[in-house]
Order: C-alpha cells, then sequence, then structure tokens
C-alpha cells in the first residue's frame, strides 16, 4: 500500500467513527431539552425523571464524541499537509467561527446545566439545554460549510504563486447552494437518530422483565414521543434528500451518475434502478432492473429530464481536467468514484432511514389509544431502530465523500494531490494501527457505560430543589457548583 491508500483509510476509519456521535449528539440534546421544558410546565415528575436518565447517556456521548473529534484535527497535519495548506484560506473563518462560537456556546452552557441543578432557576437551567442544542446547530453550520465548499467550490480564487485557494467571498461560502441543501439534510437525520436512540432505549426498558410496573407507562410515554421525532425526521430527510438530490446533479453530474449506476445518458425517462451489476472495470452495465423516469424526477424534478450518464462524463472530465498543463494540482486520469461502494452507500442510506421511520410508525401504531405490545419482535425492532438509523447516517457520509473521488476539493484538488509529501509508509501505517486501537477501546468505552446506565434504568424522582423559590443567604451565595451525576 502507499501512503495515500493508509491514509485514506486512516481518514475514513476516524471519521466514520466520530460520526457515530454526532448525530446522536445533535438529537438527543433537542429531545432532553424538551422533555425538560415539558416537566417545568406540567410539573410532572415522569419528564423529570426522563430528562435525568438521558441526561447522563447525553454526557457519555459527547464526551466520547469531543475525544474521538479532537484527532480529525490532527490528522489534517498528519497525513493531509497539502490538503490543509491549500484549503486553509477558505476554511479558516467557519472553522475558527465554529470553535470560537459554536462550541463555546455547547460546552459553556453544558456545564452550567450539568452543575447548575440546584443552583439555577428551573427555566434558566432548562434554557441551558437549549442553548447547547443551538451550539450543535451552528457548530454543524460552520463544519458543513466547508465540507460544501470541497463539493462545490466557490467564493474564491487560485493563487498560482503560493499554490492555494484563497477565500473572496465569505458569505458565498455561508449560502453556497450545497450547503443550503446539506444542512437541513444533515440536522433532520440528526433528529430521526436521536429519536431512534431514545426510542430503542425506552423500548428495551418497558418490555423487559425486570422493570418495575410503576415506570413502565413512563417509559411508554418516552417511546412515543421519541417514535413521533423519529417519524416527524424521516420525512424532513426525504424531502431536503429529494432536493439535495436536484443539486447534486448539477454541481457533480459523476456522483448522481455513479450513485445510479447510470452508464449512457438518458435525455428523458431516465431510470432508477434498484439493482445493477456492471463489469469489473466499472465501465458497462450487465445487468440491472429499474424504474423507468424515477432517476429523472429525482435528479432534475421533471419526469423527462436529461441525466448525464458515466461514460460521457468520463471523456468529458479527462479532456477538462487531464489535459491542462497549467494547473498543476489536477490530477490526469480517470475521474470516476468506486461505482459500488457509491452505488450501493446511496441504496443503504436511502433504506436504512426509510427503515428506521416506518419503524417508528410501526410502534406508534403499536401503542395507539394506551395499547400496549409485549410480542417479542416489537423488541427486537425497538433494538434495532437505532442501529439502523446510526448506519444510515454514516452510509450517508461515506456516499457523500466516496461519490465525489477522486476529488478531494471538486475540480480543483485530487486525492492523490492531497496527502503529505514527506510522510513514509511505516509512519502512516503506525499511525493508522495506533488510532484504530485507541478508537477501538473507546468504543468499548462507551459501550460499556452506555450499556451500565442503560441497565439502572431511569432513578427514583426526587423532588429537587428550586433556587428561584428558596430565600437566599451568604452561605447558598458561596456554596461550589455540586456536579449532578
Amino acid at each position: 500500500m502507499e501512503v495515500v491508500d493508509i491514509a485514506r483509510w486512516q481518514f475514513g476509519i476516524i471519521t466514520v467513527y466520530h460520526f457515530l456521535f454526532v448525530p446522536i449528539t445533535i438529537g438527543l440534546s433537542f429531545i432532553i431539552a424538551l422533555f425538560e421544558t415539558l416537566w417545568i410546565r406540567t410539573n410532572n415528575p415522569v419528564w423529570y425523571r426522563l430528562t435525568r436518565f438521558f441526561g447522563k447517556l447525553f454526557l457519555i456521548n459527547f464526551a466520547i464524541g469531543v475525544v474521538t473529534g479532537i484527532v480529525q484535527e490532527f490528522q489534517f497535519g498528519m497525513n493531509w499537509s497539502d490538503y490543509s495548506r491549500f484549503v486553509g484560506d477558505v476554511f479558516g473563518a467557519p472553522l475558527a467561527i465554529e470553535g470560537l462560537l459554536a462550541f463555546f456556546l455547547e460546552s459553556t452552557f453544558l456545564g452550567l446545566w450539568i452543575f447548575g441543578w440546584d443552583k439555577l432557576p428551573r427555566w434558566m437551567h432548562a434554557g441551558c439545554m437549549w442553548l447547547v442544542h443551538i451550539g450543535t446547530l451552528l457548530s454543524s453550520y460552520f463544519i458543513l460549510a466547508a465540507n460544501s465548499w470541497m463539493q462545490h467550490p466557490v467564493g474564491h480564487t487560485y493563487n498560482e504563486v503560493t499554490g492555494r485557494a484563497e477565500l473572496t467571498d465569505f458569505w458565498a461560502v455561508m449560502f453556497n447552494k450545497v450547503q443550503l441543501v446539506a444542512f437541513p439534510h444533515v440536522v433532520t437525520a440528526c433528529y430521526l437518530t436521536g429519536g431512534a436512540f431514545v426510542l430503542g432505549i425506552a423500548a428495551w426498558l418497558y418490555l423487559r422483565g425486570r422493570t418495575p410496573d410503576a415506570d413502565r407507562p413512563m417509559y411508554l410515554t418516552a417511546v412515543r414521543v421519541a417514535a413521533w421525532i423519529t417519524l416527524i425526521g424521516g420525512l424532513g430527510v426525504a424531502i431536503s434528500g429529494d432536493l439535495q438530490g436536484k443539486v447534486m446533479t448539477e454541481v457533480q453530474p459523476m456522483k448522481m451518475a455513479a450513485a445510479e449506476g447510470l452508464y449512457e445518458t438518458s435525455d428523458s425517462c431516465a431510470p432508477f434502478s434498484v439493482f445493477t451489476l456492471g463489469t469489473p472495470d466499472g465501465k458497462e452495465e450487465k445487468f440491472a432492473v429499474t424504474v423507468p423516469c424515477v432517476l429523472s424526477f429525482l435528479g432534475t424534478g421533471t419526469f423527462d429530464g436529461t441525466v448525464e450518464g458515466i461514460n460521457p462524463l468520463r471523456e468529458k472530465y479527462a479532456e477538462t481536467y487531464g489535459q491542462d498543463p497549467g494547473a498543476m494540482y489536477y490530477h490526469p486520469g480517470d475521474y470516476v468514484p468506486i461505482i459500488p461502494v457509491t452505488y450501493w452507500s446511496f441504496r443503504f442510506m436511502i433504506g436504512l432511514g426509510m427503515a428506521a421511520a416506518v419503524g417508528a410508525a410501526l410502534l406508534l401504531w403499536g401503542t395507539r389509544r394506551g395499547r400496549r405490545p409485549t410480542a417479542r419482535w416489537w423488541r427486537v425492532m425497538a433494538l434495532a431502530i437505532p442501529f439502523v438509523a446510526v448506519f444510515g447516517n454514516s452510509f450517508g457520509w461515506i456516499f457523500t465523500e466516496m461519490g465525489r473521488q477522486p476529488w478531494v476539493v471538486y475540480g480543483l484538488m485530487t486525492v492523490e494531490n492531497a496527502v503529505s509529501p514527506g510522510v513514509t509508509v511505516a509512519e502512516a501505517l503506525t499511525s493508522l494501527l495506533t488510532l484504530t486501537a485507541l478508537y477501538a477501546v473507546l468504543m468499548v468505552i462507551e459501550f460499556g457505560l452506555l450499556v451500565k446506565y442503560i441497565k439502572a434504568g431511569a432513578d427514583p424522582f426526587s423532588e429537587p430543589p428550586d433556587p428561584s423559590l428558596r430565600p437566599s443567604s451568604d452561605d447558598d451565595e458561596d456554596a461550589p457548583l455540586t456536579f449532578a451525576y
């Protein structure tokens, strides 16, 4: 293996692993804020117990997510120094704002939420978690702005002297057409995943034999609320995904062609392939099961729209990028992604997302009008939904990044030209094995902590103090904050 191959494996492993925690964090912060708000408005102890219970799981997930995310910063300098140099001027502003504003907002108010249960008025304490959630949304927006620039570079100029892309229009980067459709798609997927996480855990606690009968209605309530969030999130994913597909067809036609296994241009009524087999070199279709006209609608919004095929685009890209000696950062060659990976990750993304939403709908139907399902298949489905949602998110990111190959910045820089030139195979391999082992340890810790606290269930209700209702004293003001968990 060459350095570029090892670096790609390392980036893929770290990024996919880190993104297991991101959608849960974003979605769960919203649900916890909602539960606590419902407690304040209704004074129903059920919402308080659910807030504290899922708050523990949120903190575990948030902590591991932060640790795994830090490595992301280092690996750009370790294995992708040429890429970092090329995009640094463009990425500097949005990523600096993300760190100084969004993450600062998250971490500050999460700290107040953790330590302020007996110090802050209840409405203010709930507001802290809402601000944490807003921080996660802002953080995702700025990070997605950088990623969307990689998909569709705008607002920059290329400096031939420094060999870098230089930012010329900050707002063009912030409101990139890819960004405007990617952000709602990612956020609604996070709500779907967070809802699925709560749904699966609450359903398991409701159905297991050791759960006290008095607690079962509480968990059933959580199941229904989470199922509604999952279902609504799934609808949002479908709508935003449809919009994203049309923008993707416009700015990255090769990605859409590879996602559908469309080898030749279809001038009208392009079919959507349910299943396709191609030749080993990816240049020809051998067998396909298709649905007429659906791809034209997904890509253009009309059933008679034109969708370009892989082979014509292959020739077009080779002519455009492979014969330009003045652009040293272009890499001549075959500008086609790995079609089986792109094709099947696209279908797994759609299929798993739909499965999570359908599962949530079935649970809502099965628990309607106070019904309490007890069949074994309910438990299997409820436990599967969180994994289905998380893997659907992961396949979505694999499709997004692999479908852009061989570009790291679409039309400007290929992966081969982005890798660090001074890294040896031995150094890259050592880094890959070390970080993979470290992440395996973190996975064991994550699941061990989650299983421990999930099995324990929600703590019994104990009326918490309300600082806004008690007279203040010098002793109270001087008392240190106490850790809530």
